[in-house]
């Protein structure tokens, strides 16, 4: 039987990610505090703790994939017309230099796995909520899409 207090650290595990709005890697480093010194005494912190964390690292996952091709989506696009000797000596870099038509697959590209990676961002504050909520409840809940790290 799941006491209002593991209730409430269940919830607290899932809003300590949010600190990572201002605590770089907060959103790694709260949820293990608090989910490896509470998760012997309770079934229901054990799990959320998991699947915040799982979450988490998915999340990791996700935006790597998104910045692994966003950024030389924009490489490609931004260097491809000019030659590397024209690089290497030039001292100023102008962006009208580049022949954007020629280059606006790799952008478009770009530009979209920059906005998904923001998309993500936004949809994980929510989710974050909603399992917040439910752990509070004392539900079990699982986030969408995400890689069993930690079983």
């Amino acid at each position: 039987m799941e006491t209002k207090n593991d209730k409430t650290i269940a919830a607290l595990t899932h809003l300590s990610a949010l600190s990572q709005y201002l605590i770089p890697l907060g959103n790694f480093i709260f949820p293990i505090i608090i989910w490896s010194s509470k998760k012997e005494k309770s079934e229901l912190i054990d799990f959320h703790g998991k699947q915040i964390i799982n979450f988490q690292l998915s999340l990791l996952v996700y935006s790597l994939i998104c910045i692994l091709i966003a950024v030389p989506a924009f490489s490609t696009a931004i260097f491809s017309s000019m030659d590397l000797p024209e690089i290497i000596n030039r001292h100023e870099f102008f962006l009208n230099h580049i022949d954007w038509a020629a280059n606006n697959i790799a952008l478009t590209i770009g530009i979209i796995s920059i906005v998904i990676f923001f998309i993500f961002k936004i949809i994980e504050v929510f989710l974050i909520i909603i399992a917040a909520i439910n752990a509070s409840n004392g539900e079990k809940y699982q986030y969408p899409l995400t890689i069993n790290f930690i079983k």
